[in-house]
């Protein structure tokens, strides 16, 4: 009995099943705590779809926050020729681990 679902978080959609991990845009909880999707596209459980218009009624995904953290780092360099411009500059981007529960 598969369940998969695809959920809407942080402008972003992502392709989910009990006991992934996955990693998000950063939420504002804290680690170990619990995190429930309401916006869910779509489901399929026991080989029916079912297709949001946008988002499935009644249905929600429970996840567990396992990390806060930020991940790798990426350099940006701004160059303008004939100017003495040069700019470099790291980002490192926030994300949340969580760990889906169940679907319901």
């Amino acid at each position: 009995m598969a369940q998969l679902a695809v959920i809407k978080t942080g402008g972003k959609q992502y392709l989910v099943a009990p006991k992934n991990r996955i990693k998000i845009e950063k939420l504002e909880n804290k680690e170990g705590g619990e995190v429930v999707f309401n916006d869910v596209l779509l489901l399929e459980k026991d080989n029916q779809v079912q297709i949001g218009a946008p988002f499935v009624a009644g249905v929600k995904v429970f996840g567990k926050i396992l990390k806060q953290g930020k991940g790798k780092k990426v350099i940006i360099g701004k160059y303008k020729a004939k100017k003495r411009y040069h700019v470099k500059k790291g980002h490192r981007q926030p994300f949340t681990q969580v760990e889906i529960i169940k679907i319901e």
